[in-house]
């Protein structure tokens, strides 16, 4: 094996890690020195995570050596990790639900409990990632625990910080405080491997980039001499899939919100005010917004989670469901599909397989049902079909929803929807995480559903999608809900003004 350079900071060489059904990593040589902000690059399943998770202490390697700051040695667990120097954000969030802030973030920082919260509200502040260190992590929303993961590592003041998709729930604003903070960091000598599928974000903060392809290393490249198209050809191996939404006239309506006012069960949640809203079938309306604005309650009020006070106060196709639960609203007359934001628990629960995950909503839409008996074979087939058509890397449907890459089980989860041909689709953060290839995927079913008639409502912290895929845009700040606009009146000034709470009249282009 060739010696490492003596700059780097952390070498692999050789890395390999294989699974029963998959080589996750093959051979896999990787330099990053002090103080170099370094992408890894690569499709949804190319072996990126585990690579990470190899670095971390995670998981052991099967072949390879690691060798950190001139020495080989073995990383054995995440605490030795940490004690080296090296912290890691991680694209699933590893946080205790029913323990506050600064519990979860004192798992790993040997501190006395009131030194912690200052020390939290300080870095959190000084950062632009704002977190109360009292608050209980069950009641904080994706972008809200996705702070919490960075400011931990923060405070472990890091040699080797990894970062994997740290952005996909983040504002743009944030995202901007976030890329100074690590900026800064690599000026004080810190080395940042970045995971990311966002090719803005790798050409505006990354100065080298490793692509990995089918688990082995495909490349290398400066991303500040790439476009995003070259970059992506790099990752997926062939040309993006281009995505276009071409004019047409709404339907009927299918989903309408009237005046929906509601509390929330969480004392730190936001309650929504006098909420309205029209969705007709052939149309995409977005609702864009910052992280913690009311997007979990009304995503609760829209699948049937949370009961409304008023039957009207939401209306499915002409009928009254303000009071029905999930199971009704996507009965067959109702027809609601639904992707919530958070794939492993709400999305898919992570010890079932593919295929029982199927049938957990599609029992009676898909025929998976005779009478009380569960059709094995149909249940099966119909799983099959959403691996095969949305390209999920799993070698069968029965591989567990825990077992896929984050990507990978996006596309399960929205594929399985599709394909229960809902009358209403609801979707919440439909990209988050997912690589560029499988993004335009997604994106291009959301469309063809659209022009099949469809009623779609995405709720996305993505501008640049919104404004890709949407007629109509809104956007939901402090409990209540702009004016939904046509898409090509809007601007991304116009909408940054609104996600502050500013809904001017003459803004009001297109009423709700």
């Amino acid at each position: 094996m060739n010696a490492p350079p003596p700059a780097a900071r952390l070498s692999l060489r050789g890395i390999s890690k294989r699974y029963p059904s998959v080589i996750a990593n093959d051979a896999i040589d990787l330099d990053i020195a002090p103080g170099e902000i370094h992408a890894v690059l690569g499709e949804n399943g190319a072996g990126k995570s585990t690579l990470m998770k190899i670095i971390y202490g995670v998981t052991r390697p099967d072949a390879g050596e690691i060798v950190w700051e001139g020495r080989k040695l073995a990383i054995s667990s995440p605490s030795m990790a940490r004690e080296l120097g090296i912290g890691m954000v991680f694209q699933h969030f590893s946080l205790f639900e029913t323990l506050t802030v600064a519990e979860n973030i004192a798992l790993s920082i040997d501190r006395p409990q009131a030194e912690l919260h200052d020390e939290i509200r300080e870095v959190s502040t000084r950062y632009g990632l704002p977190l109360d260190p009292a608050r209980l992590v069950h009641s904080l929303s994706v972008g809200e625990r996705q702070r919490v993961e960075i400011v931990r590592c923060l405070l472990q003041k890091p040699r080797l910080l990894i970062m994997d998709e740290p952005t996909s729930v983040l504002t743009p604003q944030a995202v901007q405080q976030l890329f100074a903070t690590l900026r800064r960091l690599a000026g004080e000598g810190c080395s940042i491997l970045y995971i990311s599928h966002k090719l803005d974000e790798i050409r505006a903060l990354c100065e080298r980039a490793t692509v990995l392809r089918g688990g082995r290393v495909s490349g290398e490249a400066d991303p500040r001499l790439e476009s995003n198209d070259s970059l992506a050809r790099m990752m997926i191996g062939g040309e993006l899939p281009a995505c276009t939404l071409n004019p047409q006239a709404p339907g009927e309506l299918r989903l309408a919100l009237n005046g929906l006012s509601l509390t929330s069960d969480d004392p730190f949640g936001t309650a929504l005010q006098d909420v309205s809203l029209a969705v007709h079938g052939g149309e995409i309306v977005g609702i864009a917004g910052i992280s913690g604005n009311g997007q979990q309650e009304l995503l609760a009020a829209l699948s049937g989670e949370k009961k409304l006070a008023r039957a009207d106060g939401l209306s499915l196709r002409g009928v009254a469901a303000g009071k029905l639960g999930p199971s009704a609203r996507r009965a067959l007359g109702l027809g609601l599909g639904f992707v919530p934001e958070e794939r492993l628990g709400r999305g898919a629960v992570p010890e079932m397989s593919l295929a029982d995950n199927a049938l957990l909503t599609g029992a009676t839409r898909a025929g998976m049902l005779k009478g009380p008996w569960i059709q094995r074979s149909k249940v099966r087939e119909f799983a099959r079909e959403v691996i095969a058509r949305f390209k999920v890397k799993a070698p069968d449907e029965d591989a567990l929803a825990q077992s896929l890459s984050g990507g990978n089980l996006q596309k399960f989860i929205i594929g399985r929807e599709v394909m229960l041909a809902p009358e209403v689709m609801v979707v919440a953060q439909p990209t988050w995480g997912v690589d560029v290839g499988a993004a335009m995927l997604i994106r291009n079913a959301l469309i063809d559903m659209r022009n099949r008639g469809v009623a779609v409502l995405v709720i996305s912290e993505e501008l640049d999608e919104l404004f890709m895929i949407c007629d109509r845009i809104a956007v939901l700040a402090d409990g209540r809900l702009s004016p939904a606009i046509a898409t090509a009146d809007a601007s991304v000034e116009l909408i940054g003004r609104w996600m502050s709470g500013d809904f001017s009249e003459k803004d009001s282009h297109v009423p709700a």
